[in-house]
């Protein structure tokens, strides 16, 4: 996986979840890949997680498949990213 892309994907999950949960841009930043999403933000509950998913795959052109989304591709920043990388460079 090339590094520039998958800063892009990582920057743009950043993004998304700035944008749909409403988290100031320092808060967003300051997400690690081991930052805990679903779960330990309470922003991202049950409702919120299609959302944002939808946003992904609107920003990133991607098709995330209901049988793909589980806990764990939600657990952490560094998931959530990871999984949108490896649908978004293949």
């Amino acid at each position: 996986m090339q590094r520039e892309g998958f800063a892009e994907v990582e920057n743009a999950v950043r993004g998304v979840l700035r944008d749909v949960l409403g988290l100031s841009a320092e808060r967003a930043a300051a997400f690690r890949e081991d930052t805990p999403l679903f779960g330990a933000l309470p922003e991202l509950d049950s409702l919120a997680v299609a959302g944002v998913l939808t946003e992904i795959e609107d920003r990133l052109g991607i098709l995330i498949e209901d049988d793909e989304v589980d806990g764990e591709m939600l657990e952490s920043f560094g998931a959530l990213t990871r999984f949108a990388a490896d649908k978004a460079l293949g």
